[in-house]
């Protein structure tokens, strides 16, 4: 069948489908060698990627340039003492901390620990006889040492040592905790989780996509496109390690967006290559008909999920970071899977594709749809979009105040910082952390570090300690503990929780106070306030990346200056549902028992702003999937009520189905251990079930009915510049008739009369 060809004005049309036909032509002219490559390059994957995970990191929330940082890391050099990660927590027993015996064997375990190489700054209550590291009941003190290097460096030697010390020694029982057995359990608790999420995800979504295509030929695709995605990503992950720092974390977006994205690319392509069968296409003209289409699509959606992802790249945390590095790979890795191994494996099944219909077997003798899924529920979607559209004033205002209010708890949210608590109270490390919190005077770790470098006399140290004591929300300052070569450090007990509001103005006031010397502020409290300044300085830039991009992005693919923005607005707003949920369950702990969490009463600093770019960026997705089908329709007809519906009919079953398979992989991560995952899992599962039921099945007919004509319009310029550039799933360009200036007007007029 020629491919049928019509100019644009600038011929933009034109070399979209020349490109489009010669990239056809590739990936189908040899499809067995391009599956042959496939697997060769996805067995070398798993060569690539494996062992991942034990090089990742279980930290990366702080700002590697702010001040708190730098006090930490000088202090870890000068100070190793000052700044402990590794907690020996000896338990004596109704013996008491201060028998003889217990005292002459934690002696023998502090200087045992002093010499294991790697090992710093050991100090201990039998050393120094602080009541601070002894409990309040005398059964239980501490032995604290620093484990320096970087974080690898220090798991490894943790893991060494940790046998040895950990269990019965004489009359003491010993367990392990701080800060850098808190992270690498953690690290080990985010690695089975990730196990357990993948063996529940998996077999649920295959009984998904087998119901979604009927099919079970048909729902295998997208599932080996995924695969090759996670593996494909997990090389990729490998490879950044040895350049730079990644979060552990970042392994749960790899799994959640390579198969959810594989699946959606995956069910476009399909469902539209069943459709051209449908009408009678032989195979090879399906498949260069879908790649022309939906292929385009899927590539032009990639990119608008892989810029959502990217602007996290704006900040410095290597947290964030991380999951930009990771959802890039997996976006542009499942796009490529879905636009050539898929268009090769489709050339090889031809007709196939619909074999092993397993739905037979629930239809009892009916006569099987004519088309995949989603066309049997055409009409449904039709009356559903006509109806919204009828009612369009009243379902916009309804929706949009649904939306708000369910947004409104995070009006009261409050940032703090991951600690321990987001491990599972059974964890060894949490456990020693939750008995040092509540058997021990003060809280551990929560004090406020003053580092002083810069000569001084002992009476200048005395006296800015006597004014850092007198602060308002200072419980204690102690100090100085000095060094050679003019170096000293305080430390100052805070009133009330460690990283609280109070905490955090006292670190404020505490770089605020003059003193002879140079002073450097570090302490959780320290670190929180820093990365709440980098965040808030960043956020605008990454904001911008997004919006704008965006903006370009839609435009190109619609031409209208006003959906561009649409989209924008629409797509935050379907994630507030996300961001009232986070502040409503996992802030103010609603739901904790039942999803077995511990509740801190604030949101670590980094999540809303992860949260934010992944559920954007799939929100995006779902827009431009509709937009696209309401495009190509309009582009044929010049019709808008009816391309609406013709769109919604077309994708709004496909869309569902998308992100209810998204949903339960994310749900699946959700089922983590760990809080910090728990709450991104299953805050963007609610994101993507809000936008796909509830922005797209509702918001979005009822705007572009309000809208009407004048959603299409663009002012000349721009519409040249779309006719040159602009990218449309149309198989032969036919523009609608761009409104003129009395039907703009007109349309502002039949506007205004739908008002309420």
């Amino acid at each position: 069948m020629a491919e049928v060809k019509k100019s644009a004005p600038g011929g933009g049309a034109t070399a979209q489908r020349a490109g489009s036909g010669g990239w056809t032509r590739f990936v189908t002219a040899r499809p067995r060698l391009t599956l042959l490559v496939a697997l060769v390059l996805t067995a070398l994957a798993v060569l690539a990627g494996g062992g991942v995970a034990d090089r990742m990191g279980s930290g990366g929330w702080e700002d590697p340039a702010a001040e708190s940082t730098y006090a930490t890391e000088a202090l870890a050099r000068q100070f190793p003492g000052s700044q402990p990660n590794l907690i020996l927590l000896v338990d004596a027993g109704a013996a008491g901390a201060d028998a003889p015996a217990v005292a002459a064997q934690a002696r023998k375990l502090a200087e045992r620990l002093d010499a294991e190489p790697g090992v710093d700054g050991v100090g201990s209550y039998w050393s120094t006889g602080s009541p601070a590291l002894r409990s309040e009941d005398g059964r239980k003190a501490v032995i604290a040492a620093r484990i320096a290097g970087e974080e690898k460096d220090a798991a490894a030697v943790l893991d060494r040592i940790a046998p040895e010390y950990r269990g019965t020694h004489g009359p003491v029982e010993v367990s392990l905790g701080g800060g850098l057995a808190v992270r690498h359990e953690m690290q080990t608790v985010i690695q089975e989780d990730l196990l357990r999420a993948e063996l529940i995800a998996l077999p649920l979504t295959l009984v998904l996509l087998v119901m979604v295509f009927g099919s079970a030929v048909a729902a295998l695709l997208p599932l080996g496109v995924g695969i090759v995605a996670i593996l494909g990503t997990n090389a990729v992950l490998r490879g950044i390690t040895e350049f730079t720092d990644v979060s552990v974390f970042a392994q749960n977006l790899t799994t959640a967006l390579g198969l959810g994205l594989a699946i959606d690319y995956a069910l476009f392509v399909v469902r539209r290559y069943r459709e051209e069968l449908a009408t009678g296409a032989d195979t090879y003209t399906a498949v260069r008909t879908t790649l022309r289409t939906a292929g385009r699509t899927v590539l032009f959606s990639a990119l608008t999920v892989a810029v959502s992802l990217a602007a996290m790249l704006v900040f410095p945390q290597y947290f964030l970071r991380s999951f930009a590095y990771a959802g890039i790979a997996v976006v542009l890795l499942a796009a490529t899977a879905a636009l050539t191994l898929l268009p090769a494996a489709l050339v090889l099944l031809g007709d196939r594709v619909n074999a092993l219909d397993l739905r037979r077997l629930l239809r009892r003798g009916r006569t099987p749809a004519a088309h995949p899924a989603g066309d049997g529920e055409g009409t449904g979607w039709g009356r559903a979009t006509a109806l919204v559209m009828r009612r369009a004033p009243v379902f916009a205002v309804l929706t949009t105040a649904g939306l708000v209010l369910l947004g409104l708890p995070f009006l009261g949210v409050r940032f703090g910082t991951a600690d321990d608590r987001q491990l599972p109270a059974t964890a060894s490390s949490r456990v020693v952390q939750d008995q040092l919190r509540d058997g021990f005077p003060g809280d551990p770790g929560g004090g406020i570090t003053v580092l002083a470098e810069g000569a001084a006399t002992p009476a200048q140290y005395a006296d800015y300690r006597e004014r850092i004591a007198g602060l308002d929300g200072v419980a204690r300052a102690d100090g100085p503990v000095t060094a050679g070569g003019g170096r000293a450090y305080f430390t100052v007990v805070p009133d009330g929780e460690a990283v609280g509001p109070d905490a955090q103005r006292t670190v404020t006031e505490l770089r605020a106070e003059p003193a002879p010397f140079d002073t450097s502020v570090t302490g959780q409290a320290a670190v929180l306030v820093d990365s709440k300044d980098a965040l808030a300085e960043r956020l605008p830039w990454a904001a911008a990346v997004i919006v704008l991009v965006t903006l370009l992005l839609v435009f190109l693919l619609t031409g209208s200056v006003l959906i561009p923005v649409q989209a924008v607005v629409l797509n935050a707003l379907s994630l507030t549902a996300m961001f009232g949920a986070v502040v409503w369950v996992f802030q103010d702990g609603h739901l904790a028992g039942f999803l077995g969490f511990t509740p801190t009463g604030d949101i670590e600093t980094t999540l809303p702003v992860l949260m934010f770019c992944v559920a954007f960026g799939l929100s995006m997705d779902y827009g431009v999937f509709l937009l696209s089908r309401v495009k190509e329709e309009y582009d044929r007809t010049g019709e808008h009520e009816h391309s609406v519906r013709f769109g919604l009919r077309h994708t709004g079953g496909l869309i569902t189905a998308a992100a209810v398979i998204l949903a339960v992989v994310m749900v699946a991560i959700g089922t983590s251990r760990v809080t910090n995952t728990k709450m991104l899992g299953l805050g963007v599962a609610l994101a993507v079930l809000m936008d796909a039921m509830v922005v797209r099945s509702l918001l979005v007919p009822a705007v572009m009915k309000l809208t009407g004509r004048l959603t299409w319009w663009a002012p000349g310029p721009l519409r040249r510049f779309h006719d040159r550039f602009g990218i449309s799933e149309s198989d032969a360009y036919n523009p609608g008739p761009t409104p003129d200036v009395e039907e703009v007007s007109e349309t502002r007029r039949e506007m205004t009369s739908l008002r309420p």
